[in-house]
């Protein structure tokens, strides 16, 4: 069965397709129909229709501030934010050979979670917050790039040891800021925060984090078949004439800056980066050239489907870190049982 579906997808390009490009425009028009208030297909038609139209549909100015500022941005957030942790854990796996290696390996999510956490304490304004969750994130990269480079031992070994010293220290200084934290205003605030959320996406967010996400996934996309000789080892990859060394910074830069791109506006949600590659690799096997773009296209799917269970589940909204575990866990427990380790 296994091999079968494999085969069908590595031999029918107009299934690959679906998922890489309708899959998700499709989850991005049905979550337009999912809120508390409720909006017809017509309505939401007409609404995207005025955009491109000389005379605009004369429409109530609550479902165009529904549709344009609340739904939408959050809709395309998310797609960005999985498909960026989804596509970097893959890179990750790929490159440390590991299938128990997501997105945050190297401390990019403690690094955000940290320089976060110290925003909302120093300046509470969401611009600060974007920016010093993305230094944190980069900052705690390069300290685990430094640290792996201390002795000159198996390098791919001492990178993932550096990530998580780096990670660890990072927890521990979170904690530090939250018990430091005034209880009332900014303790709410950095709890909320490392849960991860959608909730404040405006189109002015995607604007900023976009960049970085948008630079990371490219430069991946475009080297991913590199990937493929790099997990084949160092010594493999050098006798094709790799330079090992600069593929793997490369890898690792781009990795970082989408994975730093996704959690400085999202906040802390895992699993993604850790599930979503197995799903690609049960689908389509362990070849880069497919397996990136698919991770990349079902990660946003991923996290927007879970973000639309998390606005309409109870009267308030659960936060994606939360359902992200709460789903990624047992279904990772069941894609062990499923594949026994043969998906890698």
């Amino acid at each position: 069965m296994k091999k079968s579906l494999k085969n069908y997808f590595r031999g029918n390009k107009k299934t690959l397709f679906i998922f890489f490009v309708a899959f998700p425009l499709l989850c991005i028009f049905f979550s337009l129909f999912i809120g508390r208030y409720p909006l017809s297909a017509s309505t939401i038609l007409k609404i995207i229709g005025s955009k491109f139209t000389t005379e605009p549909e004369n429409l109530p100015p609550i479902y165009q501030t529904i549709i344009w500022n609340v739904r939408l941005p959050r809709i395309i957030l998310g797609l960005l934010v999985g498909g960026s942790l989804a596509i970097s854990g893959t890179a990750f796996q790929s490159l440390f050979r590991n299938p128990l290696i997501s997105s945050g390996i190297l401390g990019v999510s403690s690094g955000a979670g940290f320089g976060a956490s110290l925003a909302i304490i120093l300046f509470n304004s969401p611009l600060m917050i974007y920016l010093l969750a993305f230094a944190g994130g980069i900052t705690a990269v390069l300290l685990s790039y430094l640290i792996g480079r201390i002795y000159n031992t198996n390098p791919t070994i001492m990178l993932i040891l550096g990530g998580v010293i780096v990670s660890s220290v990072f927890s521990s200084l979170i904690s530090f800021l939250k018990y430091m934290a005034d209880p009332y205003e900014d303790l709410p605030s950095i709890v909320f925060w490392l849960m991860g959320s959608l909730a404040t996406a405006r189109f002015k967010d995607i604007m900023i984090a976009a960049i970085p996400m948008l630079v990371g996934i490219t430069g991946l996309i475009l080297i991913r078949w590199r990937i493929n000789v790099l997990s084949m080892g160092d010594k493999e990859a050098r006798s094709l004439g790799l330079n090992t060394s600069l593929n793997k910074a490369i890898v690792i830069f781009c990795s970082t800056l989408a994975t730093a791109g996704a959690v400085c506006v999202s906040g802390i949600i895992g699993w993604v980066g850790l599930v979503i590659p197995h799903i690609g690799r049960l689908l389509i096997g362990n070849d880069n050239r497919l397996l990136i773009p698919i991770s990349l296209s079902l990660g946003g799917c991923f996290l927007i489907i879970v973000d639309n269970i998390g606005r309409i589940l109870t009267g308030g909204e659960i936060p994606l870190g939360i359902l992200t575990a709460l789903i990624g866990g047992p279904f990772f427990v069941y894609l062990l049982k499923k594949t026994k380790g043969g998906a890698w």
